[in-house]
């Protein structure tokens, strides 16, 4: 018996029993009713040959009728109402199993057709994120495996004696060019876990932003220098309250990535305006630019969107800042064209 009541009841039996019960406690408020007005002789129901207990046996008798109908109604069209329900079941169980791309078109009734879409946009937000998850760890392991197969090949190069002196420090160079590569990735990775573990953002002070952005340019120098890139400057005075060397991380991410995709001898603009709610950080460069689908994904974890890897980077930068004004409870926003170059502009609040 004990196992029979652990047993789960069926939607459609939990529906019929619902309708009996809700009959029953119908009809006994009903009967109830008139046979207590009968008896206080508000009521007057006629019987046939004077038989008193005719009134209270057609009750009776309606009560089993409308029993009989109902369940017999419910039962038959509880499966067909039902059929939705299961679908949803259905679909739920391929989604465990692993089967994201699974849609739902539930339609006719209001409610249906609400579970049926947020059903598909969970299985949708489900694929992307598995999606994800895949290129996450396949770039991880790109990122991390290159330097470390580069390292390992030139030192078995500069065990070998037939070297020459120029070789041996170009292949050290290599190696240590690697080996500041593999250090930046496990920094801006532990950096990154750390920020994403953040909720509020301590240790803030008034600082000059525009003073620390131009210190930032300066300290870029010999990259943009390289390069024979332009940068055109116009910074406002602002004072912002907030943590100087969290800040300092977004300048220098969008510089470098500014200075990363610039033609040689290309221009950068670099401005920031002092707003009346909201401080706004604008850097335009005239390189290549980018597609839509790069756009869209271009603050997804190790994304590049050169899949070529001819430019120098881990895809790290650009997620560490959207996180850092997230912190900061501002925003980051991207325009970019095919050969238009790209905007960042980071909005910031003017908190105090």
């Amino acid at each position: 018996m004990k196992e029979f009541l652990k047993k789960r009841v069926s939607l459609a039996i939990t529906l019929v029993i619902f309708v009996f019960v809700v009959m029953v406690v119908t009809f006994l408020l009903i009967g109830s009713s008139v046979v207590l007005l009968e008896y206080m002789g508000v009521l007057s129901l006629p019987s046939p040959s004077g038989n008193k207990n005719y009134p209270l046996l057609l009750l009776f008798v309606l009560f089993g009728l409308c029993i009989l109908l109902g369940t017999a109604f419910t039962a038959f069209f509880s499966k067909k109402a039902l059929t939705p329900i299961h679908k949803v079941i259905d679909a739920t169980h391929k989604v465990a199993n692993g089967d994201f791309n699974v849609k739902v078109d539930l339609k006719g009734i209001g409610e249906l057709e609400e579970l049926s879409q947020s059903f598909n946009k969970m299985t949708q937000e489900l694929s992307t994120i598995e999606t994800l998850r895949s290129d996450f760890i396949n770039n991880f392991s790109h990122e991390f495996k290159t330097p470390i197969v580069s390292v390992r090949g030139f030192a078995k190069l500069l065990k070998e004696n037939n070297l020459s002196e120029e070789e041996r420090l170009e292949f050290l160079d290599i190696i240590i060019t690697e080996s500041e590569r593999l250090s930046t990735l496990s920094t801006n990775v532990l950096m990154l876990s750390k920020y994403e573990n953040l909720e509020i953002i301590v240790d803030k002070t008034p600082f000059r932003l525009d003073e620390q952005l131009r210190k930032a340019i300066v300290l870029m120098e010999p990259r943009w220098s390289a390069k024979e890139i332009t940068v055109n400057v116009e910074l406002d005075k602002v004072i912002y309250c907030g943590n100087e060397d969290l800040t300092q991380q977004i300048w220098l991410n969008l510089l470098d990535n500014a200075i990363k995709f610039s033609y040689q001898g290309g221009l950068i603009h670099i401005s920031l305006v002092n707003e009346k709610n909201e401080i706004r950080f604008v850097i335009q460069d005239d390189g290549p630019g980018m597609d839509e689908t790069t756009t869209y994904r271009i603050f997804d974890k190790f994304y590049q969107g050169d899949s070529s890897h001819s430019e120098a980077g881990n895809g790290l930068g650009l997620p560490l800042v959207k996180r850092i004004v997230k912190l900061c409870e501002g925003e980051i926003i991207v325009q970019s064209k095919i050969d238009k170059g790209s905007i960042f502009t980071v909005v910031l609040p003017t908190l105090t």
